[in-house]
C-alpha cells in the first residue's frame, strides 16, 4: 500500500513538473482537464450556449410564427383580447416588470426607452391605436448547429423580434416594434409560470414559454437563411412569377426539408 502511494505521489510530482495539475477534473468545458485553452461561447444571447469549437456545421435561420395558425393558438392566447398570449406577456415583462431590455436593432446597439417601445407597440403608422390581438407575428433568429461534442443537431435561438403586420400598421408595411435577447426571454419566463402555453383541451398540462421553445411546440415559416445577398426567401423569387407569395412559401418549405434531410443523412452511414 505504501509503495502504491509512493508511485502515485511520484506520478503527480512528474505531472506538476511539466505544468500539469494532477487534480484537474475533466469537464465539458475542459475535456482533457489540462492546458490553458479557452472555449468561446455565446453567453449573451443564447440560453443554451454551445462551444464555438464544437460547431461542426452552422447556418443562421430567420423564422416567423404566425399566432393565428391553429397550431400556434396556445401561444396566441384566449378570448377576443388575447391578453394572456405571448405578445402581451412580453409587453408586461418589458413595461410592468422592467425585466427585459428591448432594442431597436438586431445588433442590440440601440436601446429603446419604455415610452418609445410603447409607442411602437400601440400605434400604427397613421396614429391609430391598435389591440394586442392585431400583433400576431412573432419573429426570431436562430442558428441551426451540429454540435460534434454531443453529436446532436441543436437550435440555438438568439433573439425574438416583435413585429406589427402591415395590415395592422395601416397597410404601410410591417414595422419592427423591438428586439429582445432570447436568453433574457427564456430565463424570465422560466420563473413566471403564470405566462403559459395554453392547452385548451387539458389545462392541467399548460407549459411555460421556455419549455415551448425547448420542445419546439410551434409552427414557424423560414423567412431568411444565410445567403450571399442576405436576401429574404421572398426576394429570391423571380418578380415575373405569377404567384410570388406562394412560390416563396414553397421555397421556404423546400429549405425546411433540406435541413431535415441534412439531419437524417448524418446517421445513414
Amino acid at each position: 500500500m505504501k509503495l502504491y502511494s509512493k508511485i502515485i505521489g511520484l506520478f503527480a510530482l512528474g505531472l506538476t513538473a511539466f505544468g500539469v495539475d494532477a487534480n484537474a477534473q475533466a469537464t465539458s468545458v475542459t475535456p482533457s482537464g489540462t492546458g490553458d485553452r479557452q472555449f468561446k461561447m455565446d453567453t449573451v444571447f443564447s440560453a443554451h450556449p454551445i462551444r464555438e469549437d464544437d460547431k461542426m456545421y452552422q447556418i443562421s435561420v430567420w423564422r416567423r410564427i404566425d399566432l393565428r395558425e391553429k397550431y400556434n393558438q396556445p401561444l396566441y392566447g384566449s378570448g377576443d383580447t388575447k391578453n394572456d398570449g405571448i405578445v402581451n406577456q412580453i409587453y408586461k415583462a418589458i413595461v410592468e416588470d422592467n425585466a427585459l431590455e428591448v432594442f431597436a436593432d438586431d445588433k442590440f446597439t440601440q436601446p429603446l426607452s419604455i415610452s418609445d417601445f410603447q409607442s411602437n407597440f400601440w400605434l400604427a403608422a397613421n396614429g391609430d391605436s391598435i389591440f394586442v390581438k392585431q400583433l400576431y407575428y412573432l419573429d426570431f433568429m436562430e442558428d441551426f448547429v451540429f454540435d460534434k461534442h454531443h453529436s446532436q443537431i441543436k437550435f440555438d435561438v438568439k433573439y425574438i423580434e416583435l413585429v406589427m403586420p402591415s395590415q395592422t400598421n395601416a397597410n404601410a408595411g410591417q414595422k419592427t416594434i423591438g428586439y429582445v435577447r432570447f436568453k433574457d426571454f427564456y430565463y424570465h419566463f422560466k420563473d413566471h409560470p403564470e405566462a403559459k402555453w395554453l392547452i385548451f383541451q387539458n389545462t392541467a398540462k399548460n407549459l411555460t414559454y421556455d419549455q415551448v421553445f425547448d420542445q419546439r411546440l410551434f409552427r414557424s415559416v423560414v423567412r431568411r437563411y444565410t445567403n450571399p445577398d442576405n436576401a429574404y426567401v421572398a426576394d429570391l423569387v423571380n418578380s415575373s412569377h405569377p404567384n410570388p407569395e406562394l412560390q416563396a412559401f414553397l421555397n421556404s418549405l423546400e429549405f425546411e426539408y433540406k435541413l431535415l434531410d441534412f439531419e437524417n443523412g448524418l446517421w445513414e452511414w
